[in-house]
């Protein structure tokens, strides 16, 4: 087994056949083919289906780990060649949606400013989807929501969020500045599915108060219940950040007492340690987000009881 072998793996999953990869590797496919088939007689395995040209289940397994280990030598290759004052190499971060639009934009400017030799790849989801790349080593670090339960990550607490109410003008509710969790039992609400992190949080934190959630409609996107909720269709519960930049004209955000505030932390995994370039991205990062905390309704300090 060699790096060729591995990037050819890479090149056809990204490209998705034999002569795209070999394009995009400056080769002649006999060389693509050449390369896959002596790594699958040397595993055992089909990692290419030959039919559709993509990668088999046996495939999938091996592609995350011959992607962490190019990963990891072009880590090797940040911390060899960069030094604290002229940082360089490529960083892949994770940010969760509510948070990516307003962090990311001064991040980059912070970058371009600092250390305009780092180039970051962002990719926004939930934290259930971009957790399982910070353990692959698919992702550097990435901003997400706590609790996660996984010992080979660092854990890096940033700030706290509250989850507001957010209702339409003409709401009943929306003439109070606070309520209480008793104030939502059986209301009529958009909310998100169950199973969603979000209703979860709501459902542990009304049952504990013996109140019922009452479900108007689900809605998978918390930008998504935020736009709804301010168009009128009804009342919504969503975390600080989900409002940060949004025009409210037409809505009204009330606290709810009763209900936890969310945790957002920087996250990465314990081994290898980070590159210079991901230390600077996590710098920036901070320095953008500290800013905001200061700023927007909802967002606070770490604390110890947090």
């Amino acid at each position: 087994m060699d790096l060729r072998q591995l990037s050819t793996l890479i090149a056809i999953a990204d490209h998705g056949s034999f002569s795209s990869a070999a394009r995009a590797l400056y080769t002649v496919q006999s060389n693509v083919s050449s390369h896959i088939s002596k790594l699958e007689r040397e595993l055992g395995t089909v990692l290419i289906d030959r039919q559709t040209g993509r990668v088999t289940e046996e495939g999938r397994k091996v592609l995350i780990r011959a992607r962490r280990i190019m990963h990891e030598l072009d880590d090797i290759r940040s911390d060899l060649e960069s030094s604290e004052s002229d940082v360089s190499g490529d960083v892949r971060i994770g940010v969760i949606g509510t948070i990516a639009r307003w962090s990311i934009p001064p991040t980059l400017r912070r970058l371009s400013e600092v250390y305009p030799n780092v180039h970051t790849v962002v990719t926004e989801g939930s934290t259930s989807a971009l957790l399982p790349n910070v353990v692959s080593g698919l992702l550097n670090a990435a901003i997400l929501h706590l609790p996660i339960d996984e010992p080979d990550l660092v854990v890096e607490p940033i700030f706290d969020e509250a989850l507001l109410l957010l209702a339409p003008t003409d709401h009943h509710l929306s003439n109070r500045d606070e309520i209480s969790i008793e104030d939502l039992d059986g209301e009529p609400l958009l909310l998100p599915p169950l199973g969603a992190a979000l209703r979860r949080i709501l459902e542990r934190s009304t049952a504990e108060q013996g109140v019922t959630l009452r479900s108007q409609s689900e809605i998978d996107s918390v930008r998504l219940l935020s736009a709804l909720a301010i168009d009128g269709h009804g009342a919504t519960i969503v975390p600080a950040t989900a409002v940060g930049e949004t025009d409210l004209t037409g809505a009204r955000l009330i606290t709810v007492t009763g209900l936890p505030r969310r945790r957002v932390a920087w996250v990465r995994r314990q081994r290898p340690n980070p590159s210079p370039a991901t230390r600077a991205v996590r710098d920036a990062v901070l320095t953008s987000i500290e800013t905001r905390i200061h700023e927007d309704r909802g967002l606070y300090p770490v604390t110890d009881n947090g």
